[in-house]
C-alpha cells in the first residue's frame, strides 16, 4: 500500500479514572492464589503491569466514545461537514445490531453523506479503520474520515476472577489461558485523517503492508459475546512476532524506508516480554517505541492509537521524525503503517491527565 494524497491530522486520547492495580487484583484472587500456592506479585512479573483503568460501571463503549469524538473536534476545530467516513472499531460495542458507529454519529451531528459501520478486527480494529478510511481519500472518494473506539474491560475482568476463585478443578499449568484477561485495560481513542487539501498538520501517511496467519486463529479466543477470554498467551507471542518480521520484511521496501530510517515507533501494548521479543525479532531499538502497558494494560484495539495520541502531544514525536506504526491483532493478523510526522495538535489540559505524567514517566522525550 502507498499514499500520496493522505495525511494524519490528529491521534485523540481519553482514559478512566478509576485505578485498578495489579496489587489489588492479586487481593481479589486470594482464594486462588491460596489453593495453588501462587506467589504475590506474579502477575506484575509476567507482564510488567502495575496498573489498569476503568471506566465507571455500565458504561457503554458508545458513550464513551460519543465523548472522544466530541473532544477531538474542540481540539482540531475540524469541519465535521467535510467527514465522509465515520468508522467505530473496538472490540467492545454497545450492541449487535445496528452498528455502534451509528450511535456516536447521531449524537456527533455527523453529515447524512457520510458512510457509517462498525469494524470488527480484534487489537488490530482502528488501524484496520484506518487503512479503510486512507483508501477512500486516495481514491478521492472522500476528504476526510474518523475512526474511533472505546475498549472497557470491567466485565471481562469481573468475570475472570469470579472464574478463577470459583473453578476448584484449575491447576498452575491450566490456569494459565486465563491470565491474559487480567492484563486487559480500558481507553478510548480517535483518529482524524484528510486529503492534503484540509490537513493543516501535513502528517503524510506514506504507506504500508498487511499480513495473515489465520491457521493461528484459535490461539485467543472469546466464546461469542460472553466475557471470558482464553488466551494461549505463550504460543500467540511467539506466531504474532513470527507474522510481524514477515511483514516487516515487506513494510522497509514498500515505503523505501530502511531500518535507520525509523526513528519513533508506536506498537500494540501486551506485555514486556512481547514487546522485547518483538523489538528484538524486527532488530529495532526498544527505545524508539513509546510504553504505555504498565499503566494502562493491554487496551486492546485503542493500546496503538492512545500510544500515538500521548506521543504525539507530549514531544516524545518531533516534527520531521518517521514514525512506524507496527499493529498485531490475534487471528493472527497484522498492520504496519509509515508516517512522516510534522505537526501535532496539542490539548494543555490533555498533558494534565495522571495517566499521561505516569507514561511520560516512562517515556522521556
Amino acid at each position: 500500500m502507498k499514499y500520496s494524497r493522505v495525511f494524519i491530522e490528529s491521534f485523540v486520547a481519553a482514559f478512566p479514572e478509576e485505578i485498578v492495580t495489579t496489587d489489588d487484583l492479586e487481593r481479589r484472587l486470594e482464594p486462588l492464589y491460596s489453593r495453588l500456592k501462587l506467589p504475590e506479585g506474579r502477575l506484575e512479573l509476567m507482564t510488567g503491569i502495575k496498573e489498569r483503568r476503568l471506566w465507571r460501571k455500565n458504561t457503554l463503549p458508545g458513550t464513551q466514545s460519543i465523548e472522544t469524538v466530541r473532544t477531538l473536534f474542540e481540539q482540531t476545530a475540524f469541519d465535521r461537514e467535510k467527514i465522509g467516513c465515520f468508522i467505530h472499531a473496538s472490540v467492545c460495542r454497545d450492541f449487535l445490531e445496528p452498528a455502534t458507529a451509528c450511535r456516536v454519529h447521531e449524537a456527533n451531528r455527523l453529515p447524512e453523506h457520510c458512510a457509517v459501520y462498525d469494524v470488527s478486527n480484534a487489537c488490530l480494529g482502528l488501524l484496520s479503520g484506518v487503512v479503510q478510511i486512507a483508501n477512500m481519500i486516495e481514491l478521492g472518494q472522500i476528504e476526510a474520515g474518523i475512526v474511533v473506539g472505546t475498549e472497557c474491560s470491567r466485565s471481562l475482568m469481573e468475570s475472570t476472577i469470579v472464574q478463577l476463585n470459583a473453578d476448584q478443578n484449575l491447576t498452575r499449568k491450566n490456569v494459565k489461558p486465563a491470565f491474559a484477561s487480567l492484563t486487559i485495560g480500558s481507553g478510548s481513542a480517535a483518529v482524524l485523517l484528510t486529503n492534503e487539501k484540509l490537513s493543516t498538520t501535513k502528517n503524510r501517511l506514506i504507506g504500508g503492508v498487511v499480513r495473515a496467519n489465520t491457521s493461528q486463529c484459535r490461539l485467543c479466543q472469546s466464546d461469542g459475546m460472553a466475557p471470558i477470554m482464553q488466551t494461549d498467551s505463550e504460543k500467540l507471542m511467539h506466531e504474532g512476532v513470527a507474522v510481524a518480521k514477515s511483514a516487516f520484511d515487506e513494510f522497509l521496501p514498500e515505503i523505501g524506508w530502511t531500518r535507520e530510517s525509523i526513528q519513533r515507533t508506536f506498537c500494540h501494548q501486551v506485555g514486556k516480554t512481547h514487546q522485547q521479543l518483538l523489538f528484538e525479532t524486527l532488530k529495532l531499538d526498544s527505545a524508539l517505541n513509546f510504553a504505555t502497558l504498565p499503566y494502562l494494560g493491554n487496551t486492546g484495539a485503542v493500546a496503538l492509537p492512545t500510544a500515538a495520541a500521548v506521543g504525539t502531544q507530549t514531544g516524545f514525536v518531533q516534527s520531521g521524525e518517521r514514525v512506524a506504526l507496527l499493529g498485531i491483532g490475534s487471528g493472527i493478523n497484522v498492520v504496519m503503517l509509515g508516517v512522516e510526522w510534522q505537526k501535532s495538535i496539542v490539548d494543555p489540559k490533555f498533558q494534565q491527565l495522571d495517566a499521561v505524567k505516569k507514561i511520560c514517566e516512562i517515556n522521556p522525550s
